[in-house]
């Protein structure tokens, strides 16, 4: 069916607000990083499977009575086919930074070490940055980059700790020393039962104001395996007790219309493991709420 014909039909998708629109507030980056990561995978097939779902969804929203209209630049995907999160740096960190006048930049990854170079393409001084994670990612980076140092890596870069928020933190799923590195390096932890107690929305709200305070603009890095493993099997790292997939559209919209967020990675979907589309339809209604939650800015 063509964009006419769904436009006939009174169906237009969100697909159709992606193309070559040069002048867009919003940009889409794909990242196809998936070498070094610590669990195998095709995290890779991230950005293709995430394209693919969009025309299944309606740029219509019940809840609000509003339509999705702003058009969304769509600058490709970075080349990164079988480099590793060393080499990948300089190519993901300058496709993020040429997108840097637009308001919003959305990069679809790849696993977690696309962050560390999506943070620099923003500048590394004055950029804040929230995790929504069951891991501290905070692993030795002596061995080299993977997708379990990437907030080390920051902080090795000479990031300061009191700029990172991170949100969803599972129990038995990190070291006691990581969570101590977390606290003397000044990063604020939350926990995924914080969450459960006060509202993923309400504490990811808290650290957006938080981080707002301290920085000039925010970096969020979204690794889906934040989610419960029940409501998302398409991810090695997801485990059960994690965020239910309400809570993490509801947050998303809070994270869109935050003014100083300013680029989001979405991280860790590995689309070999899907079992009834359930990851794509995530991934892809998670676009949709980032993106209503921006047109609120």
């Amino acid at each position: 069916m063509t964009m006419e014909d769904s436009e006939a039909l009174g169906w237009r998708s969100v697909a159709d607000l992606i193309g070559d629109h040069p002048d867009a507030a919003v940009a889409l980056v794909g990242a196809p990083l998936n070498e070094r990561s610590l669990t195998p995978g095709r995290c890779d097939l991230g950005p293709r499977a995430f394209r693919a779902v969009l025309p299944r969804f309606s740029t219509y929203d019940v809840e609000t009575g509003r339509s999705l209209e702003a058009p969304v630049h769509d600058a490709g995907d970075v080349a990164l086919k079988a480099l590793a999160p060393d080499a990948a740096f300089r190519p993901l960190r300058d496709a993020v930074a040429a997108q840097s006048g637009r308001r919003l930049t959305v990069i679809i990854g790849g696993n977690n070490a696309v962050t560390r170079p999506g943070l620099h393409g923003l500048g590394l001084e004055g950029t804040g940055l929230l995790t929504l994670d069951a891991h501290f990612d905070l692993r030795d980076t002596d061995q080299g980059l993977t997708n379990g140092n990437p907030v080390q890596a920051l902080l090795d870069d000479g990031m300061d700790g009191s700029l990172i928020s991170q949100v969803g933190l599972a129990p038995f799923a990190n070291t006691k020393r990581a969570h101590d590195t977390a606290n003397a390096a000044g990063i604020s932890v939350r926990t995924a039962g914080d969450c459960h107690r006060k509202g993923f929305a309400a504490v990811v709200a808290e650290e957006l104001e938080r981080l707002a305070a301290r920085a000039d603009r925010i970096y969020v890095d979204v690794d889906i395996d934040v989610i419960d493993r029940s409501q998302w099997p398409a991810s090695p790292g997801a485990r059960p007790g994690g965020i239910g997939v309400h809570a993490f559209f509801e947050a998303t919209r809070v994270i869109g219309a935050c003014r100083k967020v300013r680029a989001v990675d979405l991280t860790e979907y590995d689309p070999s493991l899907e079992v009834g589309d359930l990851g794509s339809l995530t991934v892809g209604r998670w676009f949709c709420d980032l993106l209503a939650g921006f047109e609120t800015r």
